[in-house]
């Protein structure tokens, strides 16, 4: 199972226990040792993760924090772990104060099912007020995935993560201030567009109006791209569709051409509808192709121009053509001496196809081979 599953699994695990987790305890055992295994840590080694991890502040000494995680003899990660109906934002000054006097690069405060990783980008061995990563694992996004992965044990780099930290937590500042503009336009983002746009000054009652028209303006910018992706997706599966069913049908054709013989009995029956045929056209016109079920023979080897099909391969033989709905008709022969029966049919068939086929084409009747 790879790492993305790990981490979709814990949090569906999440999902369907946290009714039954009464204490703080039983969120660290349920839900955020089997993270950190995820992780690539052995929760089970005092070396690697060290639980109850004392970290003295100021006057204060023996504070615990919940988790350490070690590398190379040195905390690198120090995890504070709540009860996960607790709301974190109470608890994150307590996260601070622990790593303001560790030698730890990173901060994990969680309740088990939000998770916010925190650095110190702004200053040094300060902790950040706001988390450059943080994440619903019951919600977690592919991205959030990928950066998290970055912790892992196998691949943890605290430089190369510190490198795209900064980026990462501006990003989400900006995402953020981006929502909440879309959702209730600031004053001062609206009149940025209604300058833009308002040939005169923009004043409160103009500015009101603007805010409305920002707002429906944005509910229908994102109304459109929503239906342009859509029809986008659904462009790319109906052509992977049709790709996929030509693979189907040349693969199938392939299969077919390997399954179909033709026997010298339908041969035969060929050379006799020809002879039938020749008294008003080219024989060079007359083609067949056989196919699994039946034989077919055809006028200019199309086959919107069926003559007749031949099923001799069967207990019963069979001369069949087609009516005006192109609805099949199958007539019982006794031998390939009965398709001669049928010679008015036949040739009334040809005569009807030539009746209809583009005048500028050459009329072949009376053409003989």
């Amino acid at each position: 199972m790879d790492f993305k599953d790990q981490i979709k699994q814990l949090g569906e695990r999440v999902t369907k226990l946290k009714d039954q987790i009464q204490t703080e305890e039983a969120t660290k055992n349920a839900f955020i040792m089997p993270f950190i295994q995820a992780l690539g840590y052995d929760v089970f080694n005092p070396i690697e993760v060290v639980p109850e991890f004392i970290s003295d502040i100021g006057l204060k000494k023996g504070e615990k924090i919940d988790y350490a995680i070690f590398k190379d003899g040195s905390p690198t990660i120090l995890i504070e772990c709540k009860h996960w109906a607790q709301n974190l934002n109470i608890h994150d000054g307590q996260l601070l104060r622990y790593f303001h006097v560790s030698k730890a690069k990173f901060g994990l405060l969680t309740n088990g099912i939000v998770y916010r990783f925190y650095s110190d980008l702004v200053a040094a061995n300060k902790m950040d007020e706001k988390p450059f990563l943080e994440f619903n694992i019951n919600e977690i996004k592919d991205n959030q995935v990928e950066e998290l992965k970055k912790f892992h044990k196998t691949v943890f780099d605290a430089e190369s993560i510190t490198n795209t930290a900064s980026e990462l937590k501006f990003m989400n500042e900006l995402k953020q201030l981006i929502q909440q503009e879309l959702i209730n336009p600031t004053p001062d983002f609206v009149k940025h567009f209604a300058r833009q746009v308002y040939p005169s000054v923009v004043t409160a009652k103009v500015l009101e109006q603007f805010t409305n028209l920002t707002k429906k303006s944005i509910q229908q910018h994102i109304s459109d791209l929503i239906t342009e992706r859509l029809k986008t997706a659904l462009t790319k599966e109906d052509e992977e569709t049709k790709k996929q069913e030509a693979v189907q049908a040349l693969e199938q054709a392939k299969l077919d051409d390997v399954k179909v013989v033709t026997t010298e009995e339908e041969l035969e029956g060929f050379m006799i509808v020809k002879t039938i045929l020749r008294q008003k056209i080219s024989a060079t016109r007359i083609t067949h192709r056989d196919a699994q079920s039946y034989f077919a023979i055809l006028l200019d080897d199309n086959n919107r121009k069926t003559i007749c099909r031949l099923y001799l391969n069967g207990s019963k033989k069979f001369l069949a053509t087609l009516d005006d709905q192109k609805k099949e008709v199958k007539n019982e022969i006794n031998s390939l001496d009965d398709i001669f029966k049928h010679s008015e049919t036949l040739l009334k068939i040809v005569d009807n196809y030539d009746k209809s086929k583009d005048p500028t084409q050459p009329n072949d009747k009376n053409t003989f081979a």
